[in-house]
């Protein structure tokens, strides 16, 4: 299949051999078809140092290029851009690949053939209640995050954080044990209706006071890990804050920090130099009582990440945590890693209406409206899809009444819909003895109506999405991606018969929607939505 490296691996060939210096030419998708399937720049960026117009330039690299193979034609455009015209054969190798490489389609190995390993944490909301609406995002995209780096040929853990330990899991504890004598809570103590409902679990389960704290973060732990499990993630580690300081690992760092010269003593507290590392101010790691700081469980926390092997630590954050984004590089920097082997994504919050109307207030609890609820609501698919159409440095506005919607207007049911469509299809192939035999013998050369050979391009471009969705970290892209599909192959399916009386076109459509299917499972598949057979 013909790929942009191809292409520019021949591009620069004909470099050398026009004589001009070599660089690594960039390809692009031109906005307008009729500019052709490929595009590069490099004759612009060559012109200052060849001393030659750009078009001049472009000209020596064409006369030198040649057709390569997979290519119609290679055309000068504009004030010097290269463009690129695919054969009709390398849009029907789009289709055997797709079709024959299955789960395989789209995924790539690492680019030096050398598997790296990456830990993403996401979510780690305190154990102190359960997964709220905004956190549903950080499900949402951090799973994805994590599908996108194993597609690209990383090895990837999924880790979630437990702040178990500390004044919060206290005031959790107190706040509970207060509901169940019916006390007042403690100032700035949690209250809700699912306070309410776990003290009287505790209550009926004849939980003693000393165990109150523990009972209630375990309760919610199972509670927690029990969302992850409906909307379909398997974390690889739920890590406990505890461990670290039960290991003596906090005290071990902060001592580490102090003999590299990062950790000082004043007002009877030990500081961590995050001013030397680009933060704003340097930061508490042991208080003047001797109790280690959130901060510095923090920098054990990324020291066990470090031994535990990863080249790159990869921490999904809310939008109340900018703070966080120097603290975490200072600490890496003073642990002496290379900054880009600590990466921070912020995202931004979501706001739930139902047909247009905000949704503050949840109707079993009259608090803050829980995942649980709108995954009980909407569904997994609905829930996870919507959170993750939307770039995560964007505020979402997620309607309740528009992702139920069954019709083209609701993204997640379109594309499904689609891919229920295409299985209906295979169906009567079947049903009707369709022999549509193998995709390598298709006569793939008989999709030449306009619609076809759109559809093929997009299933084409599938391999690059996911490279590059991956790459920028936005999961987003696959799913506008997996909408252009499903958008094209209805041109298609509306314009053209998959089933006819002509066996060799029948099976050339046949292999087409094969190819089209198995597109539709891995992208939603890389979102951690289903692909259903029947709507």
């Amino acid at each position: 299949m013909i790929t942009p490296d191809r292409l520019a691996d021949a591009v620069r060939r004909a470099l050398a051999d026009a004589g001009l210096p070599d660089v690594a030419p960039e390809m692009s998708r031109p906005r307008q078809r009729e500019h052709g399937d490929w595009a590069t720049n490099v004759a612009l960026v060559l012109a200052k140092p060849a001393r030659r117009p750009p078009r001049a330039v472009a000209e020596a690299i064409v006369a030198q290029l040649g057709r390569p193979e997979g290519v119609e034609a290679v055309e000068v455009a504009g004030p010097g851009f290269i463009n690129f015209r695919l054969a009709h054969g390398a849009l029907e190798d789009v289709v055997r690949e797709a079709a024959a490489q299955g789960s395989a389609w789209g995924r790539t190995p690492p680019p030096d053939g050398r598997i790296r390993r990456v830990n993403v944490e996401f979510v780690s909301a305190n154990p102190t209640g359960p997964l709220h609406v905004g956190a549903g995002r950080w499900v949402a995209a951090g799973d994805a995050l994590a599908s996108l780096l194993d597609a690209t040929g990383w090895e990837v853990t999924r880790e979630y954080y437990l702040n178990d330990t500390g004044n919060q899991i206290e005031l959790f504890g107190d706040s509970v044990l207060a509901m169940m004598r019916g006390t007042p809570v403690p100032e700035n103590g949690y209250r809700g209706g699912y306070v309410t409902e776990l003290a009287q679990e505790l209550l009926d389960a004849g939980i003693p006071d000393e165990e109150v704290t523990e009972a209630a973060y375990q309760r919610m732990l199972l509670r927690i890990k029990a969302t992850m499990a409906a909307v379909g993630i398997d974390v690889d580690v739920w890590f406990s804050e505890r461990d670290l300081h039960r290991a003596g690992t906090v005290q071990a760092v902060v001592q580490r920090l102090r003999e590299a010269g990062h950790a000082y003593d004043a007002d009877g507290a030990v500081w961590l130099r995050t001013t030397d590392f680009g933060d704003d101010k340097d930061r508490v790691l042991v208080r003047a009582d001797g109790r280690p700081t959130y901060f510095a469980a923090d920098c054990a926390y990324m020291a066990s990440k470090i031994e535990r092997g990863f080249d790159l630590c990869v921490y999904l954050l809310g939008a109340d945590h900018h703070g966080y984004v120097r603290r975490l590089q200072a600490i890496a920097a003073a642990e002496g890693l290379a900054p880009d082997r600590v990466e921070v994504i912020i995202g931004q919050l979501v706001n739930l209406f139902r047909a247009g109307e905000a949704v503050r207030m949840s109707k079993r609890t009259g608090d803050l409206v829980s995942f649980d609820e709108l995954i009980e609501e909407v569904g997994p698919d609905a829930a996870r899809y919507a959170m993750l159409r939307t770039s995560l440095d964007v505020t979402l506005d997620f309607d309740i009444a528009e992702v139920v919607r069954q019709d083209r207007e609701n993204p997640v049911y379109y594309v499904q819909y689609s891919h229920a469509r295409i299985a209906g299809i295979m169906r009567t192939a079947t049903e009707r003895g369709v022999a549509a035999g193998a995709v390598a013998e298709a006569r793939l050369d008989r999709l030449a109506h306009a619609t076809e050979e759109e559809l093929i391009r997009r299933i084409g471009a599938y391999p690059e999405t996911v490279a590059y969705a991956a790459a920028e970290r936005a999961p987003h892209k696959v799913a506008r991606y997996a909408e252009e599909v499903a958008e094209a192959f209805h041109r298609f399916y509306t314009e053209c018969q998959v089933i006819g009386d002509d066996g060799e076109l029948t099976s050339a459509r046949y292999w087409l929607c094969v190819a089209t299917r198995q597109t539709l499972v891995n992208a939603l598949g890389l979102l951690g939505v289903r692909a259903p057979d029947r709507m």
